[in-house]
């Protein structure tokens, strides 16, 4: 039966962390599945899921971890890992997927006022990526997101938009989805 784990790690950014990362992966007799991998304030991050069919799910795991500590003292990568449930036959209902993408002038909460909007609708988020950058011109700090998200068939999509809509004006911001 095949296991699955999540993995995720980080240290300051140099050349090698990935390579690092996937040794591990590869030493334990694991196949890389997903990635998400990126450089934050100088710190390279990255978000794995891997698979194994390696049929000892409690070594596997100690193996696992083990190779994460060593990571950490050998490397300076802080790694963890978790073995996480087999989505076979995991069904989140009939949704339509959207893409929400927001830009405005950065301030305190426009994540949390989104998510919890999104949430109070039971819309799941996929994917979300937001990015802060200063305006050349003025230093002004713009931000930017894009949500892949699950909006459920039984959500009216015209109070929907009318509620995100409201919640654009709120915080002054452009969002389209």
């Amino acid at each position: 039966m095949e296991q699955k784990f999540i993995m995720t790690a980080f240290g300051k950014d140099r050349p090698g962390i990935v390579a690092d990362v996937t040794q591990l992966i590869y030493e334990n007799g694991c196949n890389l599945e997903d990635t998400t991998m990126t450089l934050l304030a100088g710190e390279f991050t990255l978000i794995v899921l891997l698979s194994s069919l390696d049929n000892n799910s409690d070594d596997l795991t100690e193996r696992l971890q083990t190779a994460c500590r060593r990571l950490e003292q050998e490397k300076g990568l802080s790694a963890f890992v978790r073995e996480v449930e087999s989505m076979e036959g995991y069904a989140v209902g009939p949704h339509a997927p959207h893409t929400i993408r927001l830009e405005g002038t950065d301030q305190a909460g426009i994540v949390f006022k989104i998510s919890r909007y999104l949430a109070d609708y039971g819309i799941n988020i996929i994917d979300l990526k937001s990015k802060r950058q200063f305006m050349p011109q003025s230093g002004t700090a713009l931000y930017s997101m894009e949500i892949q998200v699950q909006i459920p068939k039984s959500v009216s999509l015209d109070e929907f938009d009318k509620g995100l809509s409201k919640i654009g004006d709120d915080l002054d911001v452009e969002i389209t989805w």
